[in-house]
């Protein structure tokens, strides 16, 4: 599969946007995978947008993307956030190849192969969960992966296992791998308080053989590795674009309520604070995405916890807004029908994504005090700052 050259993100997005707001009521109560949009995304080319033309895709940048898929969230945030995770292993590729590290593979895959990319969440972090055993040509794997976004509509899962090497240590394997191999099942546990939609199943490894050539990094287990300098840094901006455009459409539905109440004293002030919440909700996202300056940066642990300070502030501030459009509207937001529960729902998602807030903030702080942001317990001589 090729993408052509061309492609009009924001286009897509606005003749997408009638038929997801229809079924994301649907979906949400229903606990289905929007595999209806995933289907429309992929007829658009919006799965190859972002790798380079030189290896068959548009080129589109971060930025773009990043302004897609908070637009799409405003009318389904489950869409948004499952794709964003395609597309943040996809910007990790990108830059990781024009480094000189693995990546060029993947991307191709994804353009040769038409592959939907989906990841194991923010539940394996810097430890990893599972176990992998040395075989001949690879390794067996057994594993739980909660948190696997759009895996019902997914082809390859880039995931990590923990590994106890018999030389090295505890380390951890870090590798793609197809989600029709023998040994994987779906569990079909995402029954959820929010982003219903995103089919967010736990994934489970049954001894799942996993080749040698697959593995595209090996390192110690425990403490802050530089790759996490590149993923936090491309991902929390995709990510934190569906709960912003959430937030922006729990604001709009607010803000035409409130016009039909002209003679309240009250919902001026209400909406006032709400504009202000979602203000700085919109500033603290701008500037993650701005961080990320297309792709175009240097991986720093510095870097990544100004991101992890930002989508603190984006998570916090989106819940607040949407909240407050609850309060500005009135006992109206109570009724499923209007749409503010929901993204008031969906928002809530949002504080699970790495790092938690008081887990962000001993990282930037310990990083702050000059010490090593993560305390590496398994060997503290080998503790590693970006």
């Amino acid at each position: 599969m090729k993408l052509s050259s061309k492609i009009d993100l924001e286009k897509i997005a606005n003749d997408l946007a009638p038929t997801f707001a229809e079924t994301t009521e649907h979906l949400d109560a229903t606990d289905g995978f929007a595999s209806e949009n995933y289907q429309a995304l992929r007829e658009t080319g919006v799965f190859t947008a972002l790798i380079p033309k030189k290896y068959g895709g548009a080129g589109v940048s971060h930025s773009e993307m990043c302004d897609f898929l908070r637009t799409i969230a405003q009318t389904c945030p489950s869409t948004a956030l499952s794709v964003a995770m395609h597309q943040h292993l996809l910007s990790a590729a990108i830059v990781n190849d024009a480094a000189g590290r693995p990546g060029r593979k993947l991307l191709e895959k994804v353009v040769q192969a038409g592959a939907v990319l989906t990841s194991s969440g923010a539940n394996d972090w810097l430890e990893s969960n599972g176990s992998a055993k040395r075989v001949p040509g690879g390794y067996e794997v057994t594993a739980v992966k909660p948190f696997s976004s759009g895996s019902p509509a997914g082809d390859v899962l880039v995931t990590s296992v923990a590994y106890d090497d018999p030389k090295d240590g505890p380390q951890v394997l870090h590798f793609p791998v197809p989600l029709n191999s023998d040994g994987i099942s779906f569990m079909g546990d995402w029954q959820t308080l929010g982003m219903r939609a995103t089919g967010s199943q736990t994934v489970r490894f049954d001894g799942v053989f996993v080749p040698d050539e697959a593995i595209a990094l090996k390192r110690h287990r425990g403490g802050f590795h530089p790759a996490y300098a590149v993923i936090l840094t491309v991902a929390l901006p995709l990510i934190m674009c569906a709960y912003t455009g959430a937030a922006e459409a729990a604001a709009a539905i607010a803000r035409n309520k409130a016009r039909g109440r002209v003679g309240d004293p009250v919902t001026p002030y209400l909406t006032g604070e709400m504009e202000n919440l979602l203000t700085i909700t919109q500033i603290a996202h701008n500037d993650m995405v701005w961080l990320a300056n297309d792709l175009n940066f240097e991986p720093s642990v510095e870097l990544a916890s100004k991101m992890l300070a930002r989508k603190t502030i984006v998570a916090n501030h989106v819940i607040a807004t949407c909240e407050k459009a609850m309060e500005v509207t009135g006992g109206s937001s109570f009724f499923r029908k209007l749409g503010l529960e929901r993204r008031l729902r969906d928002a809530h998602a949002s504080q699970f994504h790495p790092l938690p807030e008081k887990r962000q903030q001993l990282f930037t702080g310990r990083l702050s005090m000059g010490l090593d942001p993560v305390e590496d317990t398994t060997t503290p001589e080998l503790r590693v700052v970006a």
